[in-house]
């Protein structure tokens, strides 16, 4: 029986997933399964490259994230899963450094330490704390982009953390999650309407604290992140969409109708003010005027103003 199984969704992924899988070939105690969603690249045959022994399930179409990773969980074994991303590479010891956390009786769930390419720690993204509707509202309205260093923002990617210290966290980065199957088993796993990527794992953690596991972050687990590699090839105006009709879809599971209504009003305005700064020339990269335009109103209006159900 091996200790856990390391769960792999890939898209798109042949540049990242053979260093990926090759720095597993060291961690014979644990299973491998990867689930590929729809790849149009060579992704599955990069994989079947590496000498190791890999459970790979392939889709006809996109599950998207939440409904892959379940897929793999089903057919997991061991008492532990840890969900990597195809751009990270676990490092000697990593995958041990979780499982220590894990075999606390309370403890649900752990991340560990990403490294970037800079080789320097991923700060504000390795772990974050809970959004609150000031945290968003900051990001929203473009306070983050105006003011980075601002209290709410601080706060929600913790960028006053001690990334040194072994503490409780909130929300480690789902890059790389590790989750005790018991806990696992008393959420069912990730909610798979969040479709499909953004916010699934911060539900997942969310509703892991609510059922009182304990959710720690510990800094020798460390992985080396590249990030970014599939959801940066997605259309802009996809990206748009995605991530706030999934912001707003945590913020009707997880908050009040008023906090849900505050959110609405503040995307049309803080979409309102991207569209005009577009026009001033000031544009997200490698998109044009009419793009950024379309894709701005689109989610205004699905999801703000028409309140398109979410």
């Amino acid at each position: 029986m091996p200790v856990g199984t390391i769960v792999i969704v890939t898209h798109d992924s042949g540049g990242c997933i053979g260093a990926c899988l090759q720095a597993l070939v060291p961690f014979r105690q644990w299973r491998v399964v990867l689930v590929d969603n729809d790849s149009k690249d060579d992704t599955v045959r990069q994989a079947q490259a590496i000498p190791l022994e890999v459970h790979t399930v392939i889709n006809s179409h996109n599950f998207g994230f939440a409904g892959a990773v379940n897929q793999a969980v089903n057919i997991a074994e061991g008492d532990f899963v840890v969900i990597l991303n195809p751009d990270a590479r676990a490092t000697a010891g990593s995958l041990d450094k979780l499982v220590e956390a894990l075999r606390a009786d309370t403890v649900g769930a752990a991340g560990g330490l990403l490294i970037g390419k800079d080789g320097l720690p991923q700060k504000g993204f390795t772990v974050r704390r809970f959004p609150t509707i000031g945290s968003t509202l900051a990001e929203v309205l473009l306070l983050n982009r105006i003011w980075p260093g601002n209290p709410f923002n601080v706060r929600y990617r913790c960028l006053d953390l001690d990334y040194q210290t072994a503490q409780e966290v909130d929300q480690p980065a789902g890059a790389c999650l590790a989750v005790k199957r018991q806990a696992w088993e008393t959420i069912n796993g990730f909610d798979e309407s969040f479709f499909p990527v953004w916010f699934e794992d911060v539900d997942f953690c969310r509703r892991l604290r609510d059922r009182e596991w304990k959710i720690v972050y510990c800094p020798d687990a460390i992985f080396l992140h590249a990030g970014g590699h599939s959801v940066n090839r997605l259309p802009f105006r996809e990206r748009q969409s995605y991530w706030y009709r999934n912001l707003l879809r945590y913020f009707r599971k997880h908050h009040s109708n008023s906090e849900l209504a505050a959110l609405r009003v503040a995307i049309t305005v803080g979409l309102l003010c991207r569209a005009l700064l577009s026009l001033l020339g000031l544009r997200p990269a490698g998109t044009s005027v009419t793009e950024a335009l379309e894709a701005y109103w689109h989610v205004a209006w699905q999801y703000a103003i028409r309140r398109r159900d979410v």
